[in-house]
């Protein structure tokens, strides 16, 4: 079983969160500030609730090296991307990845902490468009 730390519900935070709660491998504890954020991911995530990501005492409350992985989902604001994924790498989290919307933005949350970061839209684009233009491509890895 692994257990995830999924920080940010936005859209790819709650997408990302209801994905991994259809396999029973992953124990999920998500967390956002937005109390309707959290709300929406109840039904599916057994643990989830609602936090200051970006106030030291709280992430430190939430154990983050008991967690295998680290997921810093924040799209919305830059800076607390940055935050949150310094304040994990502090506390000892033992693997952090973390959406980033750019290059510099990917290698700022490298800087701070991030093991590996990920582009949502970028990723997906790339995905489509090498299953648009191959014919015999089932799928890509």
């Amino acid at each position: 079983m692994k257990s995830i730390l999924l920080i940010g519900l936005g859209r790819f935070g709650k997408h990302l969160a209801k994905k991994l709660s259809e396999y029973d491998e992953n124990d999920i504890l998500a967390v956002d500030i937005d109390e309707d954020r959290v709300n929406d991911v109840l039904s599916c995530v057994p643990n989830a609730e609602i936090g200051h990501y970006t106030n030291e005492a709280y992430i430190e409350s939430l154990g983050v090296r008991n967690f295998d992985e680290c997921i810093v989902a924040i799209g919305d604001n830059f800076q607390n991307s940055l935050e949150v994924t310094a304040l994990l790498s502090e506390k000892g989290a033992r693997h952090i990845i973390s959406r980033a919307d750019s290059d510099s933005h990917a290698k700022l949350l490298k800087l701070v902490g991030a093991d590996e970061t990920i582009y949502p839209e970028k990723d997906m684009a790339k995905r489509l468009a090498v299953k648009l233009s191959s014919k015999s491509v089932l799928d890509y890895f």
